[in-house]
């Protein structure tokens, strides 16, 4: 049975994305846009113990992130407005980013393949040149070929508001916030394989990330965008 703890407050009062690595937490604000890489080797419910860096981004209304080959990678919704001023920069429809983790400056950007908006993101560590994406419109999980930026598989996903997305050696967890539900994915037939149960007793699960904490268990952040709060989840 997994078990439950909040850890601390996010640096911003949107979270709705993060990535552990093996220099620190990231996260992003949905609000604002801005992404923050901070230390969580002494959290606290009053924030963390240091910061690293924080940056603003071109992303609008962002809803995602991950980290890999040297970048970092956000998912964009577009209608920034909503939330603040409108910019220039701001997407249209649903895009993904690829940023530099120094400024946040752009390395690239494409259109989220077929339309629509997406709440998850996730860098594949076990397969070169591959991303993952949720599609809202569709309810799907997309894997995309980077290089070409092409379609390479599209999973049908079994829940709606699919949003953070950890690949793992043996399948791939998706989280499913309005259902409270962490469900983990066979690779190829999309057949579910486990699942975690968030209570109300608990923060909304939005963004989530593997947290290698040393333990021989495995562990998991997630990110409210609702309260704030970060927590762990330990299986």
């Amino acid at each position: 049975m997994a078990t439950i703890e909040k850890m601390f407050r996010a640096p911003y009062s949107v979270p709705n994305g993060l990535q552990v690595t093996d220099e620190g937490l990231w996260i992003v604000d949905q609000i604002t846009d801005r992404v923050a890489q901070i230390t969580i080797d002494k959290p606290n419910e009053y924030g963390v113990s240091k910061w690293l860096r924080d940056f603003p981004t071109e992303s609008s209304n962002t809803s995602g992130l991950t980290y890999g080959d040297g970048s970092l990678w956000l998912a964009a919704n577009g209608n920034g407005a909503l939330w603040r001023d409108a910019r220039p920069t701001d997407a249209n429809s649903g895009e993904i980013l690829r940023v530099n983790p120094a400024d946040g400056s752009i390395v690239d950007r494409w259109d989220l393949p077929g339309s629509g908006g997406t709440h998850g993101i996730e860098f594949d560590r076990y397969e070169d040149d591959t991303i993952w994406l949720t599609t809202l419109k569709n309810q799907t999980l997309s894997k995309v070929r980077i290089s070409d930026w092409s379609v390479q598989q599209v999973i049908d996903l079994p829940y709606k508001r699919a949003h953070g997305v950890v690949r793992v050696p043996d399948g791939i967890w998706v989280v499913f916030t309005a259902d409270r539900l962490i469900v983990k994915l066979d690779l190829a037939s999309g057949a579910e394989l486990d699942r975690i149960e968030v209570s109300t007793d608990y923060p909304e699960p939005h963004g989530l990330s593997i947290y290698p904490d040393g333990s021989a268990n495995t562990c998991f952040l997630y990110c409210d965008a609702t309260s704030g709060w970060v927590s762990k989840i330990t299986v």
